[in-house]
């Protein structure tokens, strides 16, 4: 009797083919409802990677130009997705790269300039100046997307805005 009580644990022993199809179907199920909020934060991770990146570019380029005294210039470069800074005389002190996926667009008064040009006297040059960049993601359309505003006296703010 002993032997047969052993035969009969090992062979009930694993998993039903229907029970193992009821635990995929539920896994699949769970996955499903995840992947949108996952792909959603990616999204998110990415815009918020980007604006540190632009807001430490920009930040750099200002503390630049009151260390060296000169103007120091912040470009964004659109096509090759980099942020440089520049001294006077067109040398590179840093350069940035940006992620692939994000886009950041700008919004300069006056509109003639595509760069921000900070003076050693803690302002930037223009009359009645104030950039403004959105940074959004292109993968998604739920994502947050972030404005980093420098105004007038070189006063750096990020904020969030809603959606793209």
């Amino acid at each position: 009797m002993n032997v047969s009580t052993t035969q009969l644990a090992l062979k009930q022993s694993g998993f039903t083919l229907i029970e193992l199809m009821v635990t995929i179907a539920v896994l699949a199920i769970i996955v499903s409802i995840a992947a949108p909020n996952i792909s959603t934060q990616l999204a998110n991770q990415r815009v918020k990677s980007t604006t540190a990146t632009l807001e430490n570019a920009l930040k750099e380029a200002k503390v630049e130009s009151i260390i060296r005294r000169q103007n120091i210039t912040v470009a964004y470069n659109s096509a090759l997705k980099t942020i440089t800074v520049t001294d006077r005389s067109n040398s590179v002190i840093a350069s940035y790269n940006v992620n692939r996926q994000s886009t950041v667009s700008q919004s300069i008064t006056p509109a003639s300039t595509t760069q921000v040009v900070f003076q050693p006297n803690k302002v930037i040059s223009g009359a009645g100046t104030e950039v403004v960049y959105t940074i959004c993601d292109d993968s998604s359309t739920n994502e947050t997307s972030r404005h980093v505003t420098v105004n007038k006296i070189a006063n750096i703010s990020v904020t969030n805005t809603g959606s793209c």
